[in-house]
C-alpha cells in the first residue's frame, strides 16, 4: 500500500518511525547520565519529530513525540530527565511547524517569543531543579534569566531551522545514497 507522500509505503514510513525512535531515545537516554551535556541531547532528540514531519506529516511527529515519551518512561533509567524532553524539546518540531505556517513572519516570532516566555517562567519558577539539574544558574534575578534564557531558545530554534534545512537539501532532496561526507 502506498501513501500519498513521494510514493512512499506505509512499511518504510513505520522503518523510518522506528529508526526515529531509536535515535530519540538514545540522546535522551545519553542527555539522562551524561552529566553537563543534558540540554544539547535533548536539543538534538528533538529533530527527529522534524524529520517525521517532513516524511509522513504532522500525524507521524506527534505518535514518534508521544512513543518517544511513553517508552522514555520505560527505558530511560533517569525518569526526571524525561520531564524536558516531555516538557518542551520533544513536541517542539510540531509547534514549530504550525507556527511556521503562519504568513507573517513577525506573528512568528511574536507567538516563539511569548511561547518562550511562558515555557521559561513555568520551567524556572515551577520546575527549576527537575529542569535544570545539577547546572546551576548565576543568583540573578529571575526575570534577567527569563529574558536570558529566551535568548537561548531564539538560539536554539535558529539552529533547529538551519538542521532542518540541511536535512531537506542534502538528505531529504538528493536521498541518502548520495551523502557525501567529504
Amino acid at each position: 500500500m502506498k501513501d500519498n507522500r513521494q510514493g512512499k509505503t506505509k512499511t518504510s514510513t513505520i522503518a523510518l518511525g522506528g529508526i526515529c525512535l531509536a535515535l530519540t531515545l538514545v540522546f535522551v537516554f545519553i542527555g539522562s547520565i551524561v552529566p553537563g551535556i543534558e540540554l544539547t541531547m535533548f536539543a538534538i532528540s528533538s529533530l527527529f519529530v522534524a524529520v517525521m514531519i517532513m516524511e509522513s506529516g504532522v500525524r507521524g511527529g506527534i505518535i514518534l513525540y508521544a512513543a518517544a515519551v511513553l517508552l522514555g518512561l520505560i527505558l530511560v533509567p533517569n525518569k526526571l530527565a524525561m520531564i524536558p524532553y516531555g516538557f518542551f524539546f520533544g513536541y517542539y518540531g510540531i509547534l514549530k511547524y504550525f507556527i511556521e505556517k503562519l504568513p507573517k513572519g513577525l506573528l512568528q516570532i511574536i507567538i516563539k517569543l511569548a511561547f518562550f516566555a511562558l515555557v521559561m517562567c513555568v520551567g524556572i519558577l515551577a520546575f527549576k531543579e527537575l529542569l535544570l539539574g545539577s547546572i546551576s544558574l548565576p543568583d540573578y534575578p529571575t526575570a534577567i534569566l527569563i529574558i536570558a534564557g529566551i535568548v537561548m531558545m531564539l538560539l536554539y530554534d535558529y539552529i533547529y531551522t538551519l538542521l532542518i534545512n540541511f536535512y531537506l537539501k542534502r538528505i531529504k532532496n538528493r536521498g541518502a545514497d548520495n551523502i557525501k561526507l567529504s
